[in-house]
């Protein structure tokens, strides 16, 4: 009984596993990225609600994260000023309206990037379940070759 494709050699085995090693590095550099863009986009998303609550305080108290999980009540001198990162270390005042659609178009830009990362990741994925299935079939074929040597 012969079969009609050849048997894969260990090489071409060898081969196929250091490319499924080297996705499965990939997609997980680019898990990291995405999981980077969804703690910025968070973020982002805080700073809008505290920035929008600030102007509605009566007293202009405010809950500020100082880091680590702890918090303080401040008062908020000029709610309507805000000092906002824009970039390569570079810190602007803003009205605090301004501030806000910043970062609503820095949330958007976030999650456009998170969409085609995502996407990236699922055709790295689908990529390697290719290279599984000829793997697989590798060893499959390698195995019957080995029987009907016997």
């Amino acid at each position: 009984m012969a079969t009609t494709s050849q048997p894969m050699d260990q090489r071409e085995l060898m081969t196929l596993q250091q490319y499924l090693q080297e996705y499965g590095q990939q997609a997980e550099i680019f898990v990291q990225q995405l999981q980077l863009l969804e703690n910025g986009r968070m973020e982002a998303l805080a700073a809008i609600e505290s920035l929008e609550d600030m102007l509605t305080t009566e007293d202009g108290t405010v809950l500020l994260q100082i880091g680590g999980g702890a918090s303080v009540r401040a008062k908020v001198v000029d709610p309507e000023k805000v000092l906002l990162a824009i970039g390569a270390d570079v810190i602007v005042e803003r009205p605090n309206k301004d501030a806000v659609e910043f970062l609503k178009e820095r949330v958007i830009e976030m999650e456009a990037s998170a969409k085609k990362v995502a996407e990236t990741i699922d055709r790295l994925r689908s990529q390697m379940n290719e290279i599984n299935k000829r793997i697989e079939s590798g060893y499959q074929q390698a195995m019957a070759s080995e029987q009907m040597q016997e």
